[in-house]
Order: structure tokens, then C-alpha cells, then sequence
């Protein structure tokens, strides 16, 4: 009774163990990931409006796709240097959510928390960071910079449509966003001295 009972038990541990090792690696050895199916319809570094949700889940570009928001997309290559992100704040409810190549969620903000007609920051790897200039005049709110754990990856831009009638102004915000490589270091806000 004892043997089967350990027998009953390990069995258990093995299939939790096989479980949860098949769960956390399932992210790495998925083909068809948020980022691999937006390959094909988004350009690098530029911000992409996805088509409405549609109601077979099959045919929508992304999984779980509310039909209430409309979203666009910025597939993003920080390999050339960091990202300047500018997006206009819609009537109801606008939000940007960072992901890495392998669908990690680092960081989200939105208008609310931003606190501004415009959601304007700078995304950069962490070396990008790090030589970027140590300026004293220079405060959190003057410069928001998001540092990304990978080169590559996804930032995701939503505008709420609170009725069916609003849904064009929601697409019109989005699409007057702008991610773009940024050439020169992030602009500071001049301080006066006194």
C-alpha cells in the first residue's frame, strides 16, 4: 500500500514539475506570439492602427481584442538608438503598454498618470541610458524615459470608444501617434536660473 502510494504521490510531482516547466517555456517556443503575427502587417518603429476587434477570435490580429478600444501598434528596434514615443490623449481613456520581444508586460502608463494632453517619452536600453548626460536642472517630470530589458519588442497604444459613435475620433488619436528613432539626445525643457 505504501508503494502505491508513493508511486501515486511521485507521479503527482513529476506531472506538476513537467507542468510547470512546459508553462513558464511555452512563451519562448511559441510561433505564433503577439509579435510574430504583427510582423507582417506593422513596419519597424512606426506606429501601425490594427483593425477593429473581430467577433471570431481567429481572425483578429491579437487575442482577447476589446471591440470597445481601438489600437495600434509601435513594433519597435532599439538597436539603432532609442525611441521617441508621442501619443495624443483621447477623450475618454488612452493607455500604452510595453512589451518585450517574448510578450514580458515591463511597463504601462496612462493619461491619467501622465497627467497631459500628450503621453510624450523616450524609450531606450539600459546602456542607451546610462550615456545619455547627467544634467542637474533636469527633473523626472521634465523627461520621461522608459528603459526597455531587450532591443526589441512591442508597445501597445489604446484609445477607449465609449459608444460605437466615438470609435472614429478613438482611431483618429491613435493614428496622429508618433514612434520614431530618435537622432538627437531627448530634449530638456530649459530651467531658469536665478
Amino acid at each position: 500500500m505504501i508503494r502505491v502510494l508513493f508511486a501515486i504521490v511521485g507521479g503527482i510531482l513529476l506531472g506538476g514539475i513537467v507542468h510547470f516547466i512546459s508553462v513558464l517555456e511555452l512563451p519562448r517556443i511559441a510561433t505564433q506570439d503577439a509579435y510574430s503575427r504583427l510582423t507582417a502587417m506593422t513596419a519597424v518603429n512606426t506606429v501601425t492602427p490594427l483593425p477593429l476587434a473581430d467577433p471570431d477570435p481567429g481572425h483578429s490580429p491579437m487575442p482577447f481584442m476589446d471591440p470597445a478600444f481601438a489600437v495600434a501598434v509601435c513594433r519597435y528596434d532599439l538597436s539603432d538608438g532609442s525611441i521617441k514615443l508621442t501619443v495624443p490623449v483621447s477623450q475618454a481613456y488612452t493607455s500604452v503598454s510595453f512589451y518585450t520581444r517574448s510578450d514580458v508586460a515591463y511597463y504601462a502608463i496612462n493619461d491619467r498618470s501622465a497627467g497631459r494632453k500628450v503621453i510624450e517619452l523616450n524609450l531606450m536600453t539600459e546602456a542607451q541610458h546610462a550615456e545619455l548626460p547627467e544634467e542637474e536642472d533636469v527633473t523626472a517630470a521634465d523627461r520621461l524615459i522608459i528603459d526597455s530589458p531587450s532591443t526589441t519588442g512591442l508597445i501597445v497604444l489604446k484609445a477607449l470608444a465609449p459608444e460605437p459613435g466615438m470609435m472614429e475620433q478613438a482611431q483618429a488619436t491613435l493614428a496622429a501617434s508618433k514612434c520614431r528613432l530618435q537622432t538627437e539626445p531627448p530634449v530638456v525643457k530649459p530651467t531658469a536660473k536665478r
